[in-house]
């Protein structure tokens, strides 16, 4: 009796010490975040689907080991029952029951691993290389390309002695001079590499994260949902070097026919550089190599 009023007086005191908590205004803080992407939502139903099938498998074995230590203890005259130990029954079930389970756990996860990796489809492909440390990304249907690289702001103000105040400068190391501009409702194809060292592509509210490898292609695949436009940011997720604190990824979804009027702009300009007058340098230079024609041409022919 002295027993059972220990054990309730222990459950009252975790009852009352867990309702004291104080609470929490965001729970999500805690969980897997659900993501903007259609690959990001099916991971999250996957992790909330295994989630829920451990709980249930937790609250079955731990209550029962409870029930059995209460009820059957060994205070209350409790006498065990050997003739379980080498019951085939038993055996036979403890065997087969966690073998459906895993096997209903199985289909679930092979279904979203096989979506994560099917990139048939894709509507648009962009190539993305890695560089210490800045990426370049090539609109292999278009014809745009441009270097992202760490935003000006937030290069200067993480130099040593540059005096300014990290937190004064928005989206600090997060930010980048020429984001990533993908549509919304679209399936795009991400062609991955890098150039020097191993790279890492990783955007969390896509819910995917690939390397990128000198010397090999890697592919994923992103469509941001479309009524979910917007800023999206990330960061390079491998230790590629002595500044890879500095190589942010930034993504700006954009509804389609606003996607279509910024890659027009993007081709327009990328057609009108060829043909703009040449900057100082490049008559410089250009003066120089004629120069230097010249004067191979001369000892020749001397």
């Amino acid at each position: 009796m002295a027993n059972s009023k220990r054990l309730l007086a222990a459950l009252t005191g975790v009852i009352a010490a867990t309702v004291g908590l104080p609470a929490r205004a965001d729970w999500s803080l805690v969980n897997m975040p659900v993501g903007v992407t259609e690959l990001s939502q099916d991971i999250h139903g996957l992790h909330m689907l295994i989630l829920w099938v451990c709980v249930a498998i937790a609250v079955f074995t731990f209550g029962a080991m409870i029930y059995a230590l209460v009820k059957f203890r060994k205070s209350k005259g409790a006498i065990a029952d050997t003739s379980l130990l080498h019951s085939t029954k038993l055996e036979i079930a403890w065997t087969i029951v966690p073998v459906f389970i895993l096997i209903g756990m199985a289909i679930p996860s092979v279904e979203t691993l096989i979506k994560i990796e099917d990139t048939t489809g894709s509507e648009m492909t962009i190539k993305a290389t890695g560089y210490q440390w800045f990426w370049q990304y090539d609109y292999l249907d278009s014809g745009v390309s441009f270097y992202s690289r760490l935003a000006e702001s937030s290069n200067e103000t993480r130099q040593l002695g540059s005096g300014k105040d990290p937190r004064s400068v928005e989206h600090y190391l997060l930010d980048v001079d020429h984001p990533l501009v993908i549509p919304t409702g679209t399936k795009v194809r991400l062609l991955l590499t890098a150039n020097d060292v191993i790279h890492s592509w990783w955007v969390p509210d896509f819910g995917m994260k690939r390397d990128a490898i000198p010397g090999f292609v890697n592919e994923m695949w992103i469509k941001v949902d479309e009524d979910k436009p917007g800023t999206y940011r990330g960061q390079c997720a491998e230790l590629c070097g002595r500044d890879h604190g500095f190589m942010p990824i930034v993504v700006i979804a954009k509804p389609k026919a606003e996607f279509e009027a910024w890659l027009a702009e993007q081709q327009a300009a990328a057609q009108a550089a060829p043909t703009e007058a040449p900057t100082e340098a490049a008559a410089a230079t250009a003066a120089t190599n004629t120069g230097a024609a010249e004067a191979v041409t001369l000892a020749k022919a001397e």
